[in-house]
């Protein structure tokens, strides 16, 4: 369940704004806020059923939009990649620290910082 609770957040963060209001409040309570079923139907104004449907509904949603526009895998591929050359240059560092070769450890420090900065 927390794996599906993280895949419908992530979801949410790259595609709420294609939802309706009603869609986006509705998964905002239920996924980020951990309201029931019943507590949600309280806030709207209608049953528990109605609730779980439109939850089921807005979820299919979110997953068609990532199989068609890929947002989410494009993140975590270039997160992954980020990952791979940041540890890179952590090696490439301690190799250059032991040659003693200042001028490549100071490039290489202000590009692993620059690295760090981009938004993953």
């Amino acid at each position: 369940m927390l794996e599906k609770t993280l895949k419908i957040s992530m979801l949410y963060d790259f595609y709420s704004q294609l939802l309706t209001e009603k869609q986006r409040e509705m998964i905002d309570l239920y996924y980020n806020q951990d309201f029931s079923l019943g507590e949600i139907g309280e806030v709207f104004g209608v049953s528990r059923q109605a609730v779980y449907d439109t939850l089921k509904r807005t979820e299919k949603i979110l997953y068609e939009y990532e199989e068609k526009l890929k947002l989410v895998a494009l993140y975590e591929q270039r997160q992954g990649l980020t990952e791979e050359a940041l540890e890179k240059l952590r090696i490439l560092e301690t190799i250059l620290k032991q040659d003693a070769d200042q001028s490549l450890v100071h490039q290489i420090e202000a590009l692993k910082a620059l690295m760090m900065k981009l938004p993953i």
